[in-house]
């Protein structure tokens, strides 16, 4: 799959629940992120009007894409990387696999995608990336443009073993200003559930007017979520420099049907007071249209309280880059990229050996155990001080 979310101002956006490609719907608060059928194990085929498709439906990792010799004979978006030179076939990531089939899945492309389309293996393969970078770009235009944000200002932020692959193709796509490959993208999203904060929401529905509100039993519940929060905190027996305790309320209009979410300070359940809550209601509800509905009764229909473990902050730079490293020793030679229509050699760095500072234009490919960046041409590449890569256009 390919997962998208957008983080503005330092923060990112939280649903109550999320839908994803496949149909289904998760009810639990979370990360809001969109997910559509375009990742590297999704199948390329042809549907009945002749037109290529890319997912939902995915090879997985067994049988895995064709070039893993699993069985499978439908060609997926690694496969396409495969047989256009991206991805090196003696050195599959994950180090489950020795090399990987290219003959095999560009005879599968062909076959499958190729014929039906009038198309070469290579033009074929080529479609196939194209066609699931134009669904990755949807993707980030829903949760960006759709949503009121400009990409020129923001970065992308590819991780995952297939992510930095197509970073100079979401980049033009969408208009992102620039790209950021972390250091290690294959395994960004286990670091990521070891350093992250630790977090627990609990919601109840109130649909109660706020003058009706029994302020007792509301501050009791809240000091017993609180607590229960806490009491999960302690169960997980990880070390937190402090605990957080938030509440916010889906707050209405008599009348209206669409709430809004009203963070209401509270240090102790028992500083939360109906004038406390009204205050919070009204700041957000002028902030948001302009203006208060006077004479107009409010109402309070869930209230959703939440605990966060946080925990001390990584130092990023225990990644960064050897002192000693240069750029001269970080290329291992070349390699034959498809590119507009013909084959052309590339220089292959490691990417890992990259020294602070080192600026390279693409293109070129960039190895290392968990991932494969490709740089595309009129893209320059510049590491920083913690080893990200920053992709910018030259």
């Amino acid at each position: 799959s390919f997962d998208v979310s957008l983080i503005a101002g330092g923060q990112s956006r939280l649903a109550a629940q999320t839908a994803i490609d496949f149909g289904l719907v998760v009810r639990t608060p979370m990360i809001e992120i969109t997910t559509i059928g375009a990742g590297g194990g999704s199948i390329a085929w042809v549907d009945r009007s002749g037109l290529l498709q890319i997912g939902p439906e995915s090879a997985g990792s067994d049988p895995g894409p064709v070039c893993y010799g699993g069985g499978s004979e439908r060609p997926t978006v690694t496969d396409a990387n495969l047989v256009l030179g991206r991805i090196n076939p003696e050195r599959p990531i994950g180090g489950k696999l020795a090399t990987l089939d290219a003959d095999a899945a560009r005879r599968a492309i062909e076959r499958q995608i190729g014929k039906p389309l009038g198309l070469g293996a290579m033009a074929a393969a080529e479609a196939i990336i194209r066609v699931a970078n134009a669904k990755m770009a949807g993707a980030i235009r829903l949760v960006s443009i759709e949503r009121g944000h400009d990409p020129k200002r923001f970065a992308y932020m590819p991780f995952g073993g297939g992510g930095a692959l197509s970073v100079c193709a979401m980049m033009r796509e969408v208009g992102v200003a620039r790209g950021l490959v972390p250091r290690y993208p294959g395994v960004t999203s286990a670091l990521g559930c070891v350093i992250a904060d630790m977090r627990h929401d609990f919601v109840q529905t109130l649909n109660v007017a706020l003058e009706a509100l029994d302020l007792a039993d509301f501050r009791g519940r809240l000091a017993s979520l609180w607590k229960e929060g806490e009491g999960l905190l302690a169960a997980a027996g990880v070390r937190f420099e402090r605990i957080d305790r938030c509440l916010e309320l889906d707050m209405l209009y008599a009348g209206q049907s669409h709430t809004l979410a009203v963070p209401v300070p509270a240090a102790r359940a028992s500083a939360v007071t109906r004038q406390s809550i009204r205050g919070a209601f009204e700041a957000v509800y002028q902030a948001a249209f302009g203006r208060l509905l006077e004479g107009i009764a409010v109402r309070v229909l869930n209230m959703r309280v939440t605990v966060i473990g946080r925990r001390r902050k990584f130092d990023l730079a225990l990644l960064a880059p050897a002192a000693d490293a240069r750029l001269e020793h970080a290329q291992t030679g070349t390699r034959a990229l498809w590119l507009d229509g013909r084959w052309q050699e590339a220089p292959v760095f490691e990417r890992l050996r990259l020294p602070v500072g080192a600026v390279i234009e693409g293109p070129a490919l960039f190895e290392q155990p968990d991932t494969t960046v490709y740089l595309e041409p009129g893209m320059r590449g510049e590491i920083d001080r913690l080893g990200n890569m920053v992709i910018t256009p030259v």
